[in-house]
């Protein structure tokens, strides 16, 4: 009876947890975000479950779609990010098999022979001997005060922040992707129109040289007709080096080598930003999987509390063997061989130098570093959600005006053509309006990006996509030829 109330003891106390009963740390409170959801509906909220993991696809853009693909397969980056969310699960099983017994086999054969000078009664031509043994080895820590279970629950939470980390890095390699591409496809609009103007340019250096030869300009005239020349050509240059460094920051996105990597210049328009924004800024802290990566060391925190907490108190194992053993005459395995040992042991600290109140305070220190790290995560995700929003909310309206701008310039342009086919006006004006119309072109392609880049921002500071998402009202791009790599 006494064996039994003995092992209820321990199987009772081995249910205490020294670890602080976990609680969401309190975080400021919003009902909305400041940069409200639009009066006329244009902008639409979701709710936390309705995501998409394909969010780019609303572009149409089957060149995006190939490198989103690639980028999620063979990014470096998050093939690392994969290894240590492996070595973080590896180390959760690791600390799991401790609350296991642990048991091993062992079998010794010696021959022993002794000295002759080395006893205290020397006995002359001693013989040696041999001895053989096997047995099994039993060792097993009762976790009575939960510190082998803490630190259990601790790196499972570490886990578990090491998949959400992956899936942050993951989500802001989409972003990168879709940021980088569509900021080729703008450079590649603006060599385009920069080309134009180069050619105008040329066009109107000559058309310079004729009337200086024929003494109608003046040679500053040729001299500024020269320098507007040379400026557009180093202007195209500059262009055509920034979408040389853009493939290869694409090319590195995708794990692929930059001198085998090559997307095929497309004079396409940009799609329209995306619109959608969330209702509840508390949606975020279920979407955001940084902001739950970062309440996932709170919780390991905590629990690492209770490890050293526990470390005050004694630690209670099970130690044992059993096997067989002689030496050397006749058969090993019979019963007059056996050989057995079982018993408890403890162990209790008694003087230290402080370490166990040292380790107590790091632990606590530790959690409280988690609690201010997971509060500023949160915070920031608020705030990058506040900026782009409003970012969207002005970048919208340059970006109509600048539309807007440039459609009036090519009217402009197209009444410069007729004047001069009727004679009513001279090349140089016909010229100066192609100008004026490509460089309105940039300007809009160039606003338009930052409006779409925002909200690409947008979405990777929501956490990602939405449902609803395929359904919005972004305009289809044609479909650009492919990437080779």
């Amino acid at each position: 009876m006494k064996k039994v109330l003995i092992a209820g003891l321990f199987f009772g106390l081995s249910g205490c947890s020294f670890a602080p009963t976990y609680t969401r740390p309190d975080l400021p409170t919003a009902s909305q975000y400041q940069e409200k959801m639009v009066e006329d509906g244009h902008w639409v909220p979701f709710k936390a479950t309705e995501t998409s993991q394909t969010w780019w696809k609303v572009f149409h853009d089957p060149v995006l779609d190939d490198l989103e693909h690639s980028g999620l397969v063979a990014n470096q980056n998050l093939l690392a990010a994969l290894a240590r969310l492996d070595q973080g699960r590896s180390l959760a099983r690791e600390q799991w098999a401790n609350l296991w017994p642990m048991i091993g086999a062992a079998a010794t054969h010696q021959k022993t022979k002794i000295s002759e000078h080395t006893m205290i009664f020397p006995v002359q031509n001693y013989p040696a001997f041999q001895t053989n043994q096997v047995q099994l080895d039993l060792n097993y820590e009762l976790d009575i005060w939960g510190a082998l279970r803490n630190a259990a629950h601790a790196a499972d939470a570490q886990a578990r922040a090491s998949a959400d980390d992956l899936a942050t890095l993951a989500l802001s390699t989409e972003a990168e992707i879709a940021l980088d591409y569509e900021s080729l496809r703008a450079l590649d609009v603006e060599l385009s129109e920069t080309e134009r103007q180069v050619n105008s340019w040329s066009d109107n250096r000559a058309l310079t040289t004729v009337l200086v030869t024929g003494s109608e300009a003046a040679i500053p005239d040729q001299a500024q007709a020269d320098l507007n020349w040379q400026m557009a050509r180093q202007q195209l240059n500059e262009l055509r080096l920034q979408r040389e460094r853009m493939q290869h920051a694409l090319a590195l996105l995708v794990g692929s080598n930059p001198e085998e990597f090559h997307i095929t210049p497309v004079e396409a328009e940009l799609p329209t930003p995306l619109h959608p924004v969330p209702g509840m800024p508390s949606v975020l802290l279920e979407r955001r999987p940084d902001v739950v990566s970062a309440e996932e060391k709170v919780k390991a925190a905590n629990a690492n509390i209770g490890v050293a907490k526990a470390a005050w108190f004694p630690v209670f194992n099970l130690t044992g063997y059993s096997g067989y053993g002689n030496t050397g005459y006749g058969p090993l395995l019979v019963a007059p061989n056996r050989l057995w040992s079982f018993g408890p042991t403890l162990s209790l600290p008694l003087f230290n130098g402080g370490q166990i109140a040292a380790a107590n305070d790091l632990a606590r220190a530790q959690w409280e570093e988690s609690v201010a790290n997971y509060r500023n995560t949160v915070l920031g995700a608020w705030r990058e959600v506040e900026d782009q929003l409003a970012a969207l909310r002005e970048l919208e309206e340059e970006a109509e005006a600048a539309h807007g701008a440039s459609e009036a310039a090519q009217q402009a342009l197209e009444q410069a053509r007729l004047r001069f086919e009727g004679g009513l006006t001279n090349r140089f004006e016909v010229l100066q309006a192609e100008r004026t119309a490509a460089l309105t072109l940039t300007g809009a392609t160039q606003l338009r990006l930052r409006a779409l880049a925002s909200s690409i921002v947008l979405v990777k500071a929501l956490g990602g996509g939405w449902s609803d998402l395929d359904s919005s009202d972004s305009e289809k791009s044609p479909a650009p030829a492919g990437v080779h790599s």
